[in-house]
């Protein structure tokens, strides 16, 4: 892996985005019932605050590219980092998918974990995907979390606690259960939409024919309110299906005019980036890439990569520019999705290995996180690296 500059910069909050000042706390108290079981907990809230939200994007225009090299933020991170979430506090917070944890880079530089969730890990397996729903006065906000259960994948949440270098997580409530877990194939990525809605990335699982099967949840992406119920309006009446026929998706996101792209892996001809639309069908496995049964009620993807260029993973939406990770291209790609066709760069190639995640840092910067211990990568001394990247 090729040397970067060390240079902690960057871990403060975004000017204007911080938290309202106050000194007034409040102490309330939540009860939470489910099937099984009845739960209370106490959440201590600053008056005034609605609590931590996702750190507010920068407002690009036009097609964006890295104008800089590399330079590393964080060394010494372990257990597969798998999503980056920054927060408007100056916090971020990061799921380690082998140690089921959920840690917290503090605004000063250091790295400690908030919650360890419930559940299996290893295989593909713990905690994957994160998101958060900003609080209202006197409500908490809540992060939500993709991860493995005894039994399955699932989607539970939590209220956020504490203040930024010590966050942590009250009771926690599953919200959607029963995706099925496996090895690798379990997608994984959750965001919430312009919509207010929560979307989750489903993989295959291994069992192909899911994907084209409205009656299963897997080879998909899910719609859903914040407590994970059907929406009215989904496409597929009493279904939490919004897309079908994908593979293992990994990446999500949306641009400033409310598109939604994913990033998935192919299989063994080509990885895809896709433009996400209600009701869609993707295709596989009938389809990969443009390869295979010709259907117009396919949607083919808006650009392709070989699996040797690319794996994609996570994926940041800057202006007209769709950024995404590459696990084993080792590489940044970036697609400038205002021409048609679209067009691709890449970035960065085998500069700090697998990279797993890339979202807008403070600024005009992109973070990214490595992923070289994962058991497909080559492990490299100092550990797992957060990364950043000046872009304009």
């Amino acid at each position: 892996m090729a040397t970067v500059t060390l240079a902690l910069v960057g871990c403060g909050p975004d000017v204007g985005t911080g938290e309202p000042s106050t000194t007034t706390t409040t102490t309330t108290t939540t009860t939470t019932t489910t099937s099984t079981s009845t739960s209370t907990s106490t959440t201590t809230t600053v008056a005034g605050s609605t609590g931590p939200g996702e750190a507010v994007r920068p407002n690009t225009t036009g097609a964006v590219l890295p104008t800089g090299p590399l330079t590393q933020l964080k060394s010494g991170l372990s257990g597969v980092p798998w999503d980056l979430l920054r927060l408007d506090t100056g916090s971020t917070l990061i799921s380690l998918r082998d140690r089921g944890v959920i840690a917290e880079l503090t605004p000063g530089g250091a790295i400690r974990d908030v919650a360890t969730l419930p559940g299996t890990v290893g295989g593909g397996s713990g905690v994957l995907g994160l998101a958060v729903l900003k609080g209202t006065a006197g409500a908490p906000s809540y992060l939500y979390a993709f991860h493995t259960g005894t039994n399955d994948n699932r989607i539970s949440r939590a209220p956020i606690t504490g203040s930024p270098g010590s966050y942590g997580l009250g009771t926690l409530q599953p919200i959607f259960t029963g995706l099925p877990k496996g090895s690798y194939h379990g997608g994984g990525r959750i965001g919430f939409g312009p919509d207010g809605m929560l979307y989750v990335a489903s993989g295959d699982a291994f069992i192909s024919s899911n994907s084209q099967d409205l009656g299963s949840n897997s080879g998909k992406i899910l719609r859903m309110t914040p407590v994970g119920a059907v929406p009215a309006n989904n496409p597929f009446a009493g279904s939490f299906v919004w897309s079908y026929g994908h593979r293992n998706i990994q990446g999500i996101g949306w641009g400033a005019d409310g598109r939604m792209w994913a990033s998935e892996f192919g299989e063994d001809a080509v990885d895809e980036l896709n433009l996400i639309q209600a009701g869609r069908n993707y295709g596989w496995p009938l389809r990969e890439g443009t390869i295979g049964t010709s259907n117009p009620a396919f949607t083919d993807p808006v650009v392709t990569w070989t699996v040797a260029e690319a794996s994609p993973a996570g994926i940041a939406v800057v202006g007209n520019t769709v950024f995404v990770a590459a696990l084993r291209g080792k590489r940044l790609l970036a697609v400038d999705v205002s021409t048609t066709p679209a067009v691709k760069t890449a970035h960065f190639v085998n500069a700090a290995g697998r990279i797993r995640d890339v979202t807008p840092g403070p600024g005009s910067t992109l973070w990214m996180v490595t992923s070289n211990a994962d058991g497909f990568g080559t492990p490299q001394p100092g550990g797992e690296f957060l990364l950043s990247a000046p872009i304009g």
